[in-house]
């Protein structure tokens, strides 16, 4: 129970919920692809690799955060108290392991020594954000943004590979876009909602920032609250999560025609970001920005999850 509690299966189940939610629609677009595609065993074991990784950068995250927790969240510490350092350490090393086992076979699969490289660079990311970043100004807060925004451009690359593949400049329509797109065409979406995932994570970190403020001027810490202050760094977060409603914006000249029901999605997001503007600057207790922290994980839900929402309304629309 409390290891399942360290890995944050929440957010590993959104971070899946992304991928296959993308593989189901690039599916849809392109066309079933029985070696490569959703149900296959390479694409299965990426998925797999990637939460892997994400659930041992939980692991070492609490394992190096265990002072600051002691006064930030002294009800919530695991690793020495309900698990063993050893047995938290081991266990990171053993997941890291492992996918990398399967990056090594995906990029001998897949011919491209992306794979290999990306697991490579995500664990020892997830390492020195751990042990020294996450103190750093704005260097963590950055760091983990950037690889929550790897997740979705990790997929439209692998399935640039199997779809570039099989195809030659084949001009395709993606509801609801224009009828002039080919198959890079996975790229151009995961770099949307890459960009998308950057700057609402950005903003869910500069918040944890303000809420663990106290146990990290004892480490001592320079993080961008410390650094600025609160009211500077609330105001940062705001301008932040305006850019999403303004980049956002960019895909209406795109779309096929201009049908609200085709954006719910990303207009229940917007909605979101909005209500976090109203609730922040007032924001003082915990409670309070835990509460917006959650917020804008929501509207990161509904951001990744619009392909999927499009793919719904292609089959029963």
């Amino acid at each position: 129970m409390y290891f399942f509690k360290l890995i944050r299966p929440l957010n590993l189940i959104i971070v899946a919920l992304t991928m296959y939610g993308l593989a189901w629609y690039f599916e849809s677009v392109f066309g079933k692809s029985p070696q490569y595609g959703i149900t296959s065993l390479p694409f299965s074991l990426l998925a797999l690799s990637i939460i892997m990784i994400a659930a041992a950068g939980n692991i070492i995250n609490d394992y190096f955060d265990i002072k600051a927790d002691r006064i930030n969240k002294p009800d919530r510490v695991i690793i020495g108290v309900h698990i063993k350092k050893r047995i938290a350490i081991v266990s990171h090393w053993g997941l890291n392991l492992v996918a990398f086992i399967i990056a090594i076979y995906l990029s001998w699969v897949m011919e491209s020594f992306l794979y290999m490289f990306v697991h490579l660079m995500s664990i020892n990311i997830l390492w020195f954000y751990s042990m020294k970043a996450k103190r750093q100004f704005l260097t963590g807060n950055i760091l983990i943004a950037g690889l929550t925004a790897a997740v979705p451009l990790l997929i439209g690359m692998y399935f640039y590979q199997v779809f570039g593949s099989q195809q030659d400049n084949v001009i395709i329509h993606a509801f609801p876009f224009l009828d002039d797109l080919d198959e890079r065409y996975t790229l151009y979406l995961t770099s949307g909602l890459a960009i998308f995932a950057f700057i609402l994570n950005l903003a869910r970190e500069i918040i944890k920032d303000i809420e663990d403020i106290e146990g990290d001027k004892k480490l001592p810490a320079k993080t961008l609250p410390i650094v600025l202050g609160l009211s500077k760094s609330k105001t940062i977060v705001i301008l932040i999560l305006s850019s999403t409603i303004i980049a956002s914006s960019i895909l209406w000249p795109f779309s096929s025609e201009i049908n609200l029901i085709n954006w719910i999605p990303l207009m229940m997001a917007a909605l979101l970001i909005i209500i976090c503007f109203i609730l922040l600057p007032k924001a003082k207790e915990r409670s309070q920005l835990k509460q917006i922290n959650s917020l804008i994980k929501l509207a990161m839900v509904f951001g990744t999850a619009t392909p999927i929402y499009w793919n719904i309304l292609v089959i029963y629309g």
